[in-house]
């Protein structure tokens, strides 16, 4: 007997089938059934689900000899279930990875409760994914299981069958089964939550909500939308025949009220015509069920008001009414928008009149984002080395704790973001400042940049489109001519600079001095490796890989990268993955939970993950040319190498020079780790040569340099002395083994 049998009806989802079936049948739990059933479809569902059933003897596939509706459609699968917990599945939604495991987990973890509410996120065409507002009323808090009565706010979750995993002796015993007719979820969801002895939650998304442009039933205009009055009709059926449920009656009156009111004001639902008398029946299920007692906010009793009068021509003249404020409102707030923008930008303009102000410096970094990479080390030590300077950040609100106490914080597009770009001496940042920055005679605008180059940048974009996404090259040029310091990280830098990024100023002048952002490297002590893995939570005695890829332009989405679960298993319980996210993805609305996976993607300092770890796994992320800076392994996973050239394009062959073994595909990488040749003595050698050409002045004084020069007008500034293989950084906590490397042939800048 499976654990789960998982009931998928197909009726007109031929482009989704496929990936509705495959996203249950990769599922990291394997203890299922699928019953796949064919509601006499007539496009290809019938032969897709045929062919998944002779691919994978988990499927089991049910043809339906005429079209019965979704409601009984589903019924045929739960007659066919031998699962202990029923699962509903529609076949254009899917199942996140790892869901069934969370399932599985958290039913064992409450006892084997009569239902499980889980949560899901909307999917949309355009690739968007919104998880549940009301994701909150799902918190794993209080009682492992509970009844209805002790959190009646889950009746405000979506009353759908696929957000719940229902044990199959309670639906056997209690004789449930859906109805014909559109709305066929309502008379089964609210008779299962009440009538269940044990309910647990889980605060989890484990299904993605298709969102489909066009095919959605509900949302299509038709007079099966009155079918909803006979469905909550059945409701109250159910709760007269169960006297000790009499307590629920309120409740559901007011969530049919509820529904009764967005069914008439949804536009494209009714047929034309059909509002009054949609009204009317409301009205009748008002007086046959009514029952007072469910408090509601003012505005919902207006609405239930007019449905229990049936005043169809006042009901639709107030939503106009108030359809008409809406606008009217958000046209209101435009204007607000509008006018506080020519505002801000007078005040501008009024700043630049008054004068420079010399102890004023300003930061900023990623576009706004926290305090971080090279503006972070030069802020800092700026700080510490210039008398009476007085430094402000700018960065997004929610990021605002990471920046210094003694540093001042200020909010993007304000008034004091204005005056700070207006007035103050020193503008830094790793990208460029908003586009209507005017500079000013004596101000001072440096541009550390973020990264070794290894992907092509700024003017090289040209022929690039998938790349460059509509960049403005004007717009970038003009930013450029606004700099006066161009700082580099090596030779190489320093030479796609000043071609990728060429500046019409005779000022300009590239700082080859190194990266602030590396100091700590070459500064961190054992102790602080060993405080920054306590605080993220390497469990003491690990090897703890950082796995850490850049972005794809040639996706919209996250790159699906390495199978972390997959690699751990070959790699054993001795290891952990910190898995860090492209700042440029949005975090996913749910992951797979692997309790040897640690997710640092909100991490706000890399540096620091770079120090907890033992070792790199990345693609073409400049991580790899900073990580170099603490001799540690590097290894190299770069199974989409042509694609991200062909898109992207590269300043030289990565093969030609890496920092460490690399694997084309992950079955490559499994063996390099396998064979322990991530760090071996070869693998040392060609870290060894890297870092000779790419960190020759990361020596742990970048920052004094660039304070020096830029803060305290020392032009006598020199490169350090110090080679790269007479530095000794901070050794791994897990201490991987050393081999001698030879010293490496002088590699070309």
């Amino acid at each position: 007997m499976p654990r789960f049998s998982v009931i998928v009806p197909a009726y007109r989802v031929q482009a989704y089938l496929h990936e509705s079936l495959d996203s249950v049948l990769t599922q990291s739990f394997e203890d299922f059934e699928i019953i796949a059933v064919d509601d006499c479809s007539p496009d290809a569902c019938g032969a897709l689900i045929d062919e998944f059933a002779a691919r994978d003897r988990r499927v089991r596939a049910l043809h339906l000899p005429e079209n019965v509706g979704l409601g009984r459609a589903r019924n045929a699968g739960i007659a066919q279930a031998t699962g202990d917990y029923l699962i509903f599945l529609d076949g254009d939604d899917t199942l996140s990875p790892g869901a069934l495991r969370a399932i599985a987990d958290r039913i064992g973890a409450t006892g084997e409760p009569d239902v499980l509410v889980y949560d899901y996120a909307r999917t949309y065409w355009t690739g968007e994914s919104v998880r549940n507002s009301l994701a909150g009323l799902l918190a794993e808090t209080g009682p492992p299981s509970f009844t209805l009565a002790d959190r009646p706010g889950l009746l405000k979750v979506l009353m759908v069958v696929w957000n719940k995993a229902y044990r199959r002796a309670f639906v056997r015993a209690e004789g449930f089964t859906f109805p014909p007719g559109y709305y066929e979820d309502t008379p089964w969801t609210y008779p299962v939550l009440m009538a269940a002895g044990s309910i647990a939650v889980l605060d989890r998304v484990c299904v993605g909500y298709r969102q489909r442009r066009r095919g959605n039933i509900l949302s299509t205009t038709s007079s099966r939308h009155f079918d909803v009055f006979e469905q909550y009709d059945r409701v109250f059926a159910f709760l007269d025949a169960r006297p000790g449920l009499a307590r629920w009656r309120p409740v559901i009156f007011r969530r049919m009220l509820d529904h009764y009111s967005t069914l008439f004001t949804t536009r494209g639902r009714l047929p034309r015509g059909g509002h009054a008398e949609f009204l009317r029946r409301a009205r009748d299920h008002c007086v046959r069920h009514r029952t007072p007692g469910a408090p509601a906010p003012l505005r919902a009793r207006l609405r239930h008001g007019l449905i229990r009068l049936g005043a169809h021509r006042t009901y639709r003249a107030l939503w106009n009414a108030q359809a008409l404020c809406g606008r009217l409102r958000r046209i209101a707030a435009a204007g607000r928008r509008a006018v506080r923008a020519v505002a801000l930008q007078v005040y501008y303009r009024v700043q630049l009149r008054l004068p420079v102000q010399r102890d004023r410096a300003v930061f900023a970094a990623y576009w706004h984002r926290g305090y971080a990479c090279n503006p972070a080390a030069i802020e800092a030590k700026a700080r510490e080395l210039v008398p009476g300077l007085r430094t402000a950040w700018i960065c997004r609100p929610e990021d605002a704790h990471t920046v210094p106490t003694a540093t001042r914080r200020i909010a993007p597009g304000t008034y004091g973001y204005w005056r700070a770009l207006a007035r103050s001496r020193y503008l830094v940042n790793n990208v460029n400042f908003d586009r209507r920055l005017v500079k000013r005679r004596g101000q001072v605008l440096l541009q550390t940049h973020h990264g070794t180059p290894l992907k092509t940048m700024g003017l090289d974009l040209r022929d690039r489109p998938a790349a460059a996404r509509g960049m403005d090259f004007g717009g970038l040029l003009a930013n450029v001519d606004k700099w006066d310091f161009s700082l580099s990280s090596n030779r190489h830098s320093t030479l796609v600079w000043e071609r990728a990024y060429p500046s019409a100023s005779e000022n300009c002048e590239t700082l080859e001095y190194g990266y602030p952002r590396n100091d700590v490297y070459q500064r961190a002590t054992a102790a602080d490796v060993a405080r920054l893995r306590e605080v993220i939570g390497v469990p003491e005695g690990r090897v703890a890989l950082l796995y850490a890829p850049t972005h794809r332009d040639y996706r919209r989405d996250r790159c699906p990268g390495l199978d972390l679960a997959r690699v751990l298993r070959v790699l054993g319980p001795g290891y952990v993955i910190l898995a860090r996210a492209h700042y440029s993805y949005p975090a996913p609305a749910e992951r797979e939970p692997h309790p040897q996976v640690i997710d640092v993607s909100g991490h706000p300092s890399v540096e620091s993950l770079a120090l907890a770890s033992d070792a790199l796994i990345t693609d073409y992320s400049s991580l790899m040319f900073d990580y170099a800076n603490l001799d540690r392994p590097v290894v190299i996973h770069c199974g989409d190498r042509e694609a991200y050239e062909a898109t992207r394009g590269t300043y030289f062959d990565l093969r030609s020079c890496p920092p460490g073994a690399i694997a084309h595909s992950e079955e490559e990488l499994l063996d390099i780790f396998a064979t322990g040749h991530w760090r071996g003595v070869r693998s040392a050698q060609l870290r060894a040569a890297f870092r000779a050409r790419f960190c020759p002045y990361d020596d742990g004084h970048a920052a004094e340099r660039v304070v020096r020069r830029v803060f305290l007008g020392d032009t006598a500034v020199q490169p350090p002395a110090i080679p790269p293989d007479r530095r000794f950084p901070v050794p791994a906590a897990g201490n991987p083994p050393r081999f001698p490397v030879p010293a490496p042939a002088a590699g070309r800048a």
